[in-house]
């Protein structure tokens, strides 16, 4: 049983309508951190504890930087957002000497063999994974609503970082979407002659706001589950979004048979869609916008593997 400061600490988060994934990430390295300190209440504790125990994950536990990094977003929330202890932002500790690999991109002709090859329930959101740059839970995420096809546009709500975002929409998906939409209609309609059916899951806040909102066409997952189960927070029957594991297993297998040689997630996808867009000329700010990238150094990685480089550096061998 969860000590009654992690379960405030879900209620909090649950309130302020935070990713399930959010949640879930944070109360582990929350709990953790506290049991490093011997269970001394985090309101008796500030920065010192803070870059003790991230120095600790770095020097003793090994782990990469970007681990070290979603345990310390972890704590900053815990204390500028529910202690409201601000830690400060000169803390010193040990980084974590694992650099990030640089990400594996496919080319053009790959992502067009691996969307050609993908099975057909899986193709249309696997797309839109490349075509919008989007990232995984952000797609399965996605509801009939956040397509906009008058100004071509994806709208992301409650992205990584709880950040909202616009993103393009490929004209070559317009006809396909509107085709899944149809078939969202279809099920809809089918859900709702069933008594049990209680709706799809809204935020917590909409649905006390439009409580006939969850059995509208525009609130449905686009991409929804093959079939209806009971939610384990309500206890009620709805349709959930697709499970995700079928997106990577569909896209791992693929790029298997088809014999790439290249390690091939969902998210090389959307790591091929911001090098693609640079390669075609984007500015570095665009390919940041697209991506929702809060500095842009994140995404100046990209240039790093473009074939000349991020400055179109030519090599001397080449004038002799």
């Amino acid at each position: 049983m969860q000590s009654p400061f992690i379960n405030a600490v879900y209620e909090f988060m649950m309130l302020k309508r935070y990713a399930k994934r959010t949640i879930q990430s944070y109360l582990v390295w929350i709990a953790d951190f506290i049991r490093f300190h011997k269970y001394q209440h985090p309101k008796t504790m500030g920065d010192q504890e803070v870059s003790l125990y991230l120095t600790h994950l770095s020097v003793k536990r090994n782990l990469s930087a970007s681990t070290q990094a979603s345990a310390l977003n972890a704590l900053v929330f815990l204390y500028n957002k529910y202690l409201l202890q601000p830690l400060s932002k000169e803390m010193e500790f040990v980084n974590s000497g694992r650099k990030p690999k640089l990400p594996t991109v496919l080319t053009i002709s790959e992502v067009q063999q691996l969307l050609t090859n993908i099975p057909e329930r899986q193709s249309l959101p696997v797309s839109m994974l490349y075509g919008s740059g989007l990232r995984l839970m952000e797609c399965v995420r996605l509801r009939v609503k956040d397509i906009d096809f008058d100004y071509r546009c994806v709208r992301i709500w409650q992205g990584k970082g709880g950040k909202h975002r616009v993103v393009t929409l490929s004209d070559t998906l317009i006809a396909p979407l509107k085709t899944q939409k149809e078939k969202v209609r279809h099920l809809l309609e089918r859900d709702c002659s069933n008594p049990e059916f209680a709706g799809v899951w809204m935020p917590h806040q909409l649905a006390k706001k439009y409580k006939s909102a969850n059995k509208s066409l525009e609130w449905q997952y686009l991409f929804p589950a093959s079939k209806t189960s009971i939610d384990p927070e309500s206890a009620l029957r709805r349709r959930h979004h697709i499970d995700e594991k079928q997106l990577q297993r569909a896209v791992r297998q693929t790029a298997q048979e088809i014999g790439l040689q290249k390690s091939v997630t969902p998210h090389t996808l959307r790591h091929s869609f911001a090098t693609h867009l640079l390669l075609k000329g984007a500015d570095i700010r665009t390919v940041q916008e697209q991506l929702g990238h809060s500095d842009v150094r994140t995404t100046q990685i990209y240039t790093h593997i473009l074939q000349r480089g991020g400055s179109a550096v030519v090599s001397p061998l080449e004038s002799i």
